[in-house]
């Protein structure tokens, strides 16, 4: 499968193209925010930064300091559902290009990103130290009052891998599995069950 590479922030000629099962690289400037930015954010917080077009990345990085300079050592996302209760009221207000997790979110976020023009892109479990290589350089963090990992960290980062996963045209991975499950599921109760002797 070809890979796509996008930059962000991103444009909406660009967002418009992306469709569920596209692989993606991404490289620019991102921004992560988890519940309390979400909160803050959906509730008439100012952001601190422009977020239009950006990638929101749901994500809490464990970040050290070396030399005197920010350094993230792991980046997994975080479970994105979380933020369904807010994520349709910042993309419609703020206007970011992609939101970016795992797990996807539910079906006012997905009217939102079909409105808004705004992707999903889901990001591997388990791979937060990888994905923290694929940051470049940490350019700030904002609302620090929030904690380290509940705060809005803006990175720069080349090639980070991810999965389209909910489109700008309505349509979600995450609800054709769950509907293809739900029917197997529903086929293998549907038999009759034997017993072996």
């Amino acid at each position: 499968m070809d890979i796509k590479h996008i930059t962000s922030p991103l444009q909406q000629e660009v967002i418009k193209k992306l469709a569920v099962g596209d692989m993606v690289s991404i490289s620019g400037r991102i921004v992560t925010g988890r519940d309390q930015i979400h909160k803050y954010l959906a509730s008439g917080g100012n952001p601190p930064i422009d977020l239009s077009g950006l990638v929101i990345y749901h994500c809490g990085p464990v970040v050290i300091k070396e030399k005197g300079q920010w350094k993230i050592t792991a980046a997994g996302p975080t479970t994105s559902v979380r933020e369904e209760p807010y994520q349709a009221e910042i993309i419609s207000k703020l206007r970011p290009g992609a939101i970016m997790g795992k797990g996807g979110m539910g079906e006012k976020t997905r009217k939102a990103m079909s409105e808004c023009g705004c992707v999903y892109l889901h990001a591997t479990g388990g791979a937060a130290q990888y994905l923290a290589e694929c940051i470049v350089k940490v350019e700030g963090v904002y609302l620090e009052q929030f904690g380290q990992p509940e705060s809005m960290w803006l990175l720069t980062i080349k090639d980070l891998p991810a999965l389209v996963t909910m489109d700008s045209h309505g349509n979600s991975l995450h609800d054709t599995v769950l509907n293809d499950s739900s029917k197997r599921l529903e086929g293998l109760f549907s038999q009759p069950f034997s017993v072996r002797k």
